[in-house]
């Protein structure tokens, strides 16, 4: 190998205060793992002898614990995007000590392109294998590696050997040109190829080269699906049957996209166990767990993703049955995997969860309360405005009961009524394609909001005036007032209230 081969505190020394500084990875897989700790270690010994040391971190998505963890504990972000999933991180940005620009994953690498944050100082990579021409067989994931390594004027590149040498072939590099030169990505369907199975970087840019062993995949599972959950994965399967069977849907079905978490996973073992549905094929941004059984069991033909958010347990049974799974998955870079023009061309049904929605179909998916950030917006917004159909899920009650996730007003809109065509709880399906807002609200507040919360919904539209849609601005968050005031919705009180 002809590049120099340090141990993590050597490599870390690349990186300086103030450098941006880009990951692989999308969610806890492809990330680096050691070299973002020694960059930690870092900054925590330059505070120490009174030094400022911060970097602008930018990611796939959520990175992992080695490297959002290590670095927000030690207080070493200034600036991060475009998603992030970490108690540690969240918790500062929150508190104001780290800024945060939530953005749609498919334009983060564009943007990085564009210029739009300054030039691309450092780029710390997690791989199979680099070659002495600089082509390189990424991990698990691939997210913005391939635009980071062609930006970044030093490169740090991880090679786990954990990560087998059967992974190659897996991924699907390809990095669209930028306007005015960029041309129609060539995927017509989820299988097709568009690139090449290695990234590239320029040999001279290798400024270190880091020897890793570190365990893939996630260190646990998803929670386990309870009544809630599974009862919203046969309400969607329900839905999706019925689209099939009245013609709105062909009967060969569509790709999907689901997020990640335990009622996304609710709805893959819905589809698993429906025999109105017929096999699927994927096109999503994360593969995790049930994917792979739906893979062995030929319910899901082809997943193309861009990363494999797979558990550790999984991960290892991916590999062990790798020889059958092989040509069955391909990993794409994030502004492929979450393209506009690719989802609306195959025409992908979305399906991703909510924090809340109102009852004129605006959904929350990304600050509690309005202020406090959770994740972000993640890939949501990339599938939901360019879906065949676009599906938002959630329960429709939370905390014993205390919380409504159907709420009179929003405190924060990801995604706004003209984006949104169904919302599922565990109550039902409410369907808001052709209707106006007026009938979207009692369609949200008959079909999907908890009982208990009907009757202060239905009071709430008594007490609004408007034309095209009901608006009182002062009991507009009211549900919201009364959490804060007595940590119970249900305490919503209307009773002193009446329209003028």
């Amino acid at each position: 190998m002809i590049y120099p081969i340090m141990s993590a505190a050597e490599a870390a020394e690349f990186v300086k205060n103030g450098d941006n500084v880009g990951v692989s990875g999308f969610t806890i897989p492809g990330n680096p793992k050691v070299v973002p700790a020694a960059v930690a270690a870092r900054a925590r010994a330059e505070h120490e002898a009174g030094r400022e040391f911060k970097i602008n971190l930018f990611s796939g998505a959520s990175t992992n614990d080695y490297t959002d963890g290590e670095l927000s504990r030690a207080h070493a972000l200034n600036f991060r995007a475009p998603y992030q999933s970490l108690a540690e991180v969240r918790n500062r940005i929150n508190a104001g000590e780290v800024h945060y620009s939530d953005r749609h994953l498919s334009e983060m690498a564009q943007e990085v392109r564009y210029g739009m944050y300054g030039k691309m100082d450092v780029a710390i990579v997690e791989a199979q294998s680099i070659t002495d021409d600089g082509e390189i067989v990424l991990g698990t994931a691939v997210g913005n590696s391939p635009t980071w390594l062609q930006l970044a004027e030093k490169v740090i590149i991880e090679i786990n050997d954990q990560i087998p040498e059967s992974i190659h072939g897996l991924h699907d590099i390809y990095v669209p040109l930028d306007p005015p030169c960029r041309r129609e990505i060539p995927i017509y369907k989820p299988s097709d190829r568009a690139g090449s199975p290695t990234a590239h970087v320029d040999p001279k840019k290798v400024v270190a080269v880091v020897k890793t062993s570190m365990p893939l995949g996630m260190p646990g599972g998803f929670t386990p699906l309870d009544d809630t959950t599974r009862k919203i994965g046969e309400n969607v399967c329900a839905f999706l049957a019925n689209e099939i069977k009245v013609g709105r849907m062909p009967k060969e079905f569509l790709p999907i996209q689901s997020g990640v978490g335990n009622i996304a996973n609710a709805v893959l073992e819905g589809l698993e166990a429906s025999t109105e549905i017929p096999a699927f094929q994927v096109y999503t941004e994360v593969m995790q767990d049930t994917f792979v059984k739906l893979l062995k069991s030929g319910r899901c033909q082809f997943v193309s993703t861009c990363s494999l958010t797979l558990s550790r347990d999984t991960m290892m049974d991916f590999f062990d049955n790798i020889k059958d799974l092989h040509d069955k998955v391909l990993m794409r870079p994030a502004e492929i995997s979450n393209h506009p023009e690719i989802i609306r061309r195959l025409g992908v049904v979305s399906m991703n969860t909510a924090i809340e929605v109102d009852i004129f179909g605006n959904v929350n998916s990304s600050h509690v309360s309005g202020t406090r950030l959770m994740n972000g917006i993640g890939g949501s917004g990339d599938f939901t405005r360019n879906a065949y159909t676009s599906i938002f899920l959630c329960p429709s009650i939370k905390k014993d009961d205390c919380i409504s996730t159907v709420v009179p007003m929003c405190t924060h809109i990801d995604h706004t009524l003209h984006s949104v065509d169904i919302i599922v709880t565990d109550q039902g399906v409410a369907d808001l394609r052709g209707k106006d807002p007026i009938q979207c609200a009692h369609e949200i507040i008959e079909k999907v909001a908890h009982p208990t919360y009907r009757p202060l919904l239905r009071e709430y539209l008594k007490l609004s005036k408007g034309g095209h849609v009901l608006m009182n601005p002062n009991l507009a968050l009211s549900f919201h007032s009364a959490l804060a005031a007595t940590g119970d919705m249900r305490k919503t009180d209307y009773s002193h209230y009446q329209v003028d």
